[in-house]
């Protein structure tokens, strides 16, 4: 009897330091650092979400442009379109749909400069929007690869990035509520991939 109890502890002992040895190492998870990676993301995407919307309600307070659908033939004619983001509705999206939120960010800090002609008594308020826009697409960038994601970089359509020619005062003011309104739908759908992608990575 006293010989096999040194020998049930030594086992015990040993399958202890076995268990220990197999537990996941506390300081490096890929998968929580994609977790904080998506939430940073959603809380920087939900702020500039507030930001274009009181963007929004300048226009419309100080250029009387306040209906989207009163606009329609005038977005028709300028041709300004949404910038896609197809790769996310995809299964197998993650990847792709980074680089297409980071490139439609990158499309719409561009636009976003017309406003400093038709809102110049806001000037400060829409720089500090396009400084928060093309953070945000920077560091989406580095947190790509830092986690060893995959980036690609997709070729525009053709007009796509740049705005149109814009010969009047009034396509101008025009412009200047259709591209919040694009890049606020823009902002919503990224919320949605994003949120989605959330949930099933921690189903």
């Amino acid at each position: 009897m006293c010989s096999v109890l040194p020998l049930l502890v030594s086992t015990v002992l040993c399958l202890g330091c076995t268990m220990l040895h197999a537990a996941p190492l506390p300081e490096f998870s890929g998968d929580q650092d994609f977790q904080q990676f998506l939430q940073k993301d959603l809380e920087y995407i939900r702020k500039i979400k507030g930001d274009v919307a009181q963007v929004q309600e300048l226009v419309c307070t100080t250029l009387q442009l306040c209906n989207e659908e009163e606009l329609m033939l005038v977005k028709q004619k300028l041709g300004i379109s949404q910038a896609p983001l197809d790769q996310c509705h995809s299964k197998t999206f993650q990847d792709a749909c980074f680089s297409q939120i980071r490139d439609g960010l990158q499309i719409y800090h561009g636009h976003l400069a017309l406003l400093l002609q038709v809102l110049p008594a806001h000037s400060s308020r829409v720089d500090a929007l396009r400084l928060d826009v093309s953070n945000l697409s920077t560091n989406i960038q580095q947190q790509m690869e830092d986690l060893g994601l995959n980036t690609v970089t997709y070729p525009k359509a053709e007009g796509q990035g740049t705005l149109p020619s814009l010969s009047s005062n009034f396509d101008r003011q025009a412009s200047g509520f259709i591209i919040p309104a694009n890049f606020k739908r823009f902002l919503e759908m990224s919320l949605r991939a994003l949120r989605h992608l959330t949930t099933a990575r921690l189903i």
